[in-house]
């Protein structure tokens, strides 16, 4: 996610925190500067200690664009992170966090951007993914949809009574989950890492070509998920693609 030094920080207060498997949290920030922001978006969090010494993540925005200036940031529990363990372990209701955004300005989607869409996501890639898929339902959109989303197990598939709900609403959205550490628990759900017949399959779930694909996840599952895609015949040009971790 890149770096935006002109953007200005702001205060935002914990207005909430909620379980959402057992390594993520969802954090609502409500932003002493409100913000206008399109699906897709992400803010950078900095912490500073009392030293002085300063720590910052950039997180994508869960939440659909909307004007009650509260924001969703899905926060994954790493081991060795500077960030998550002390949003974890430390942060509660009420605590004031330093952040500044909307930042991003090519992975996002609008109505006007069309589709249909596929959305691809690994493990919390899927946070943007979501917000897109939000937005869609709260504009009441139509355009197809089909998210593809890999987690470990069924337990780890973040927002997943959400997603599933979505699902069946039979309004144009579709959810493909594939588990990579136990068998798949749905009819037409897979059981392995994403590769190109996986992508091959979830295309022809759409009613027709795609106009976006989005990918989001680690560098390993977001070189696998465009390759498989290039490879069953998407133009490059029309996939887009944010990383995080190694």
């Amino acid at each position: 996610m890149t770096d935006a030094p002109g953007e200005p920080w702001q205060s935002a207060t914990v207005t909430a925190i909620i379980p959402r498997t057992p390594r993520i949290k969802s954090f609502m920030m409500k932003l002493a500067r409100p913000f206008e922001f399109r699906a897709g978006q992400h803010v950078d969090l900095r912490l500073t200690a009392p030293d002085g010494y300063r720590a910052m993540r950039s997180y994508s925005i869960g939440s659909a664009p909307d004007s009650t200036g509260t924001i969703e940031l899905a926060i994954e529990y790493m081991k060795d992170g500077e960030v998550s363990p002390f949003f974890h372990d430390v942060v509660a209701v009420g605590d004031e966090i330093e952040l500044r955004g909307p930042l991003g300005g090519y992975f996002n989607w609008t109505e006007a951007d069309g589709g249909p869409l596929l959305l691809v996501g690994g493990g919390s890639g899927v946070v943007p993914l979501m917000s897109m898929i939000r937005h869609r339902q709260a504009i009441g959109a139509k355009v197809p949809v089909v998210l593809l989303l890999s987690a470990r197990q069924w337990d780890d598939v973040l927002y997943r009574d959400e997603l599933l709900d979505l699902h069946g609403k039979a309004n144009g959205f579709r959810l493909t989950l594939t588990l990579t550490r136990e068998p798949p628990r749905r009819e037409g759900d897979l059981g392995r890492r994403v590769d190109t017949a996986m992508m091959m399959d979830v295309l022809a779930r759409l009613p027709g070509p795609p106009k976006l694909v989005y990918v989001c996840g680690t560098n390993a599952f977001v070189n696998a998920a465009a390759d498989g895609a290039v490879a069953s015949g998407i133009a490059a040009s029309i996939i887009r693609t944010e990383r995080y971790g190694g």
